[in-house]
């Protein structure tokens, strides 16, 4: 598989000034068989005539229009137009470091099949990265340099987007972009994790990733949190959850509340604990919250926390520790 060509799929739609940047980081990789199928998502400004005019002189870029709308047709699209043995994804307004492509062949060929490759990402900006985003990235590259992605899926998309690769008969064993379920890329990291692949380690920064006040990821209603909290209880029950385990929630507040409240309409029974004062004893959608120190008498117990504090979450971690419960195992944080 040595020199094998890898898809870059990309979707695009309004990105005229940050295109030609990101087709041109794609263009000079030191790994030089690729391919690039690029799907107009019904652009208004001038992306498909950037687009083309690197498809005039470089045979390589694939130039395709969406039939329908929205970003996962896009990618079904250039899915279905591309003939790599190696499948990745790019976004429209990023670049890559030159050796990212290589990099991520290398691994996948060493490792073999039932592997994912990640690369570290860089956050930039013209007016400068926030702490949540700066947060995000340092928590993320924790996890891909040591591999440990999916031990804490449960918490926020511990595969980036536009910075994975995986051995097309892989993608097509997770589904591909088949499910009309967003965020599409939260939802295809669950189904590599439900696949069984595994994160191969990586130290070196593969990916610029690019933060605007319009991007996509902060403008659409498909990545809104209650979108991101539906994702994570959806595969919670399918992948970790047993009816033969007692189910808890930890947290009231508003994550919380959104977790109960689905757990009530699906008629799925649970106990809801928390170490608020002022909410404990109280009958919310028709459960009492208890306190957390109730845990320890609940025998077989599954639980879901939906407290953000770091400070919490610490203490949350030497509670469970205590008992001897296990984290990724017998206890998950949603946030």
């Amino acid at each position: 598989m040595i020199n094998s060509l890898v898809s870059i799929l990309i979707p695009f739609k309004n990105v005229e000034r940050y295109f030609e940047e990101c087709l041109k980081s794609i263009q000079n990789q030191t790994y030089k068989n690729w391919e690039v199928v690029a799907v107009n998502d019904n652009s208004s400004d001038n992306s498909l005539v950037i687009a083309n005019k690197f498809a005039a002189v470089d045979q390589r870029f694939k130039i395709l229009s969406n039939n329908e709308s929205g970003i996962i047709t896009a990618l079904r699209k250039a899915y279905k137009h591309s003939s790599g043995n190696f499948i990745s994804r790019m976004d429209a307004d990023d670049h890559m470091s030159p050796d990212r492509i290589e990099v991520m062949v290398n691994s996948l060929i060493q490792e073999r099949k039932g592997s994912l490759a990640v690369g570290k990402v860089k956050y930039f900006s013209r007016t400068g990265v926030n702490d949540g985003y700066n947060r995000y990235e340092k928590w993320l590259n924790k996890l891909t340099a040591t591999a440990d992605n999916f031990n804490e899926i449960y918490k926020e998309c511990v595969i980036p987007s536009p910075c994975w690769m995986v051995h097309k008969e892989d993608f097509e064993a997770s589904g591909a972009f088949n499910p009309d379920r967003y965020p599409e890329d939260y939802d295809l990291a669950f189904r590599f994790y439900e696949l069984g692949l595994k994160c191969i380690p990586c130290t070196t920064t593969l990916h610029y990733w690019r933060d605007y006040d319009n991007r996509t990821s902060r403008t659409s209603e498909h990545y809104a949190q209650n979108y991101f909290l539906d994702i994570k209880l959806h595969y919670f029950l399918k992948l970790e959850y047993k009816k033969t385990e007692k189910l808890v929630v930890w947290g009231a507040g508003k994550k919380g509340k959104t977790i109960a409240n689905s757990l009530v309409e699906k008629n799925i029974p649970f106990q809801w604990v928390c170490d608020n004062e002022k909410k404990i004893g109280k009958d919310i959608y028709g459960v009492r919250l208890n306190h957390y120190s109730e845990l320890k008498d609940i025998k077989n117990a599954k639980t879901i926390i939906t407290v953000a504090n770091e400070d919490d979450q610490t203490m949350i971690k030497s509670f469970f520790a205590a008992l001897g419960q296990i984290p990724a195992v017998d206890y998950f944080f949603f946030c």
